[in-house]
């Protein structure tokens, strides 16, 4: 049987947990493929919301294994605080939850080199959530970084102090000190509660599933306009997060991939620095942020809000081999007589062009808009698609028009029931 990938398609937020949990039953296992805890996947359901950031989104189905792959980057205390929140809430993750031995670790010195290194960019920050993320994948390409399955081995409190050593001397021009003592407790604590779960060879548990026909949805974190090689550098994360990056981050082959959702907004959103080409700095981005509540689920920013970016989700669809779209957050504009769609971009020598240009041009074009009746009814009460106003239909065939691919899922509220299949 197939891997099915799940994806976002702009700058993180796409609501990808959401969408995850709705499609989970279908599947037997669930793969987180990169990303760390600067993801934040919010599901919402039976009233009550939760925020997972390392845990895969299928982990509230007691049948479904759930798998952090090898391309994940693990804070072992974080970690612990997750599993923790989901034993307060009667989630049985014991039996269904596995890590890659080959997933790299956080450790306290990671986050304190992303601390000093953000601060030492003073006016050309990166944006970063500050979770020691891209010192950890530094450390994996650099090969002197730390595994799971070296807390398995006798020698670990010495690969970790060299590593500690190691990030002192690249604190050490910067006249900065770690200052890592007073976290160091609480880690190896956490460490050794990592040791007592099922960690193990990823790779050959998964491709065991596949052999037995068993069916696999791997889960991205964050979005394709945030990948390390094709999002909008430097203003990136550290890892791919594109559906290529499945085939690296879980240990299986191409072939086996099947359908690549991708999941966006109804309109666009950024956090933190870099370039945001349809971006509302006005009253009207401030309404989309109110009605949407767009303030991230792990730092608590607010988020950056706009009208959607076509040429950009053209160019992630492309980039991921996009076989069916997921809209969501429609309910967002509900209130608005009419909405906007970039559709092209005017570069600076008056050319138009619907391609995403290169991200240092960015900054360079004009976004040119087409406005769309909007459709000024609440959808949160809408439980069947057929149900869609007239101008919402439009809306959807708007863009699958523009994309040329089909939207399948609209959601309309932040439950999991308010997740509409058309």
């Amino acid at each position: 049987m197939p891997v099915d990938v799940l994806v976002g398609l702009q700058w993180g937020d796409e609501g990808k947990g959401k969408i995850v949990d709705v499609l989970a039953p279908s599947y037997d296992a669930v793969a987180r493929f990169q990303g760390g805890p600067n993801a934040g996947h919010t599901l919402t359901f039976d009233g009550t919301k939760h925020v997972l950031r390392q845990v895969p989104s299928g982990i509230f189905h007691p049948h479904i294994l759930n798998v952090v792959g090898n391309g994940v980057v693990l804070d072992p205390v974080v970690f612990r605080e997750e599993l923790q929140k989901l034993t307060d809430r009667g989630v049985d993750w014991s039996k269904n939850l596995y890590i890659s031995k080959k997933a790299q670790l956080i450790l306290p010195s990671h986050r304190a080199l992303d601390r000093i290194s953000e601060e030492a960019r003073g006016n050309t920050k990166i944006g970063s959530t500050l979770k020691g993320i891209g010192p950890t994948y530094s450390d994996k390409i650099g090969r002197i970084g730390l595994r799971v399955g070296h807390i398995l081995l006798p020698d670990f409190q010495e690969r970790y102090k060299e590593a500690v050593a190691h990030h002192a001397s690249i604190a050490a021009p910067y006249n900065k000190e770690l200052e890592i003592e007073a976290l160091e407790e609480e880690f190896f604590s956490a460490v050794e509660f990592l040791r007592t779960l099922q960690l193990t060879d990823t790779e050959y548990l998964l491709n065991d599933l596949l052999t037995q026909g068993k069916r696999i949805l791997a889960e991205g974190a964050q979005g394709s306009l945030l990948d390390i090689d094709f999002g909008t550098y430097p203003y990136v994360t550290s890892s791919s997060t594109i559906s290529a990056g499945a085939c690296t981050g879980l240990g299986i082959a191409p072939r086996h991939i099947d359908k690549v959702y991708g999941i966006t907004k109804a309109y666009c959103t950024r956090v933190g620095s870099g370039p945001f080409p349809t971006e509302l700095e006005d009253a009207t981005g401030e309404e989309i942020r109110k009605a949407g509540r767009e303030f991230g689920a792990v730092t608590g920013r607010p988020r950056r809000c706009g009208w959607i970016d076509l040429p950009a989700l053209r160019y992630a669809i492309m980039l991921n081999g996009v076989t069916e779209l997921h809209l969501m957050k429609a309910d967002v504009l509900d209130g608005f007589i009419e909405i906007q769609a970039c559709t092209h971009y005017r570069t600076a020598t008056g050319e138009t062009t619907p391609k995403l240009p290169d991200p240092g041009e960015l900054n360079t074009i004009t976004p040119e808009y087409i406005t769309l009746p909007g459709w000024n009814t609440d959808l949160t009460n809408i439980t069947d698609a057929a149900q869609f106003p007239e101008n919402l239909q439009a809306y959807l065939a708007f863009l699958e028009r523009e994309l040329q691919v089909p939207i399948r899922i609209v959601s309309v509220g932040p439950d999991r029931v308010s997740t509409l299949f058309r």
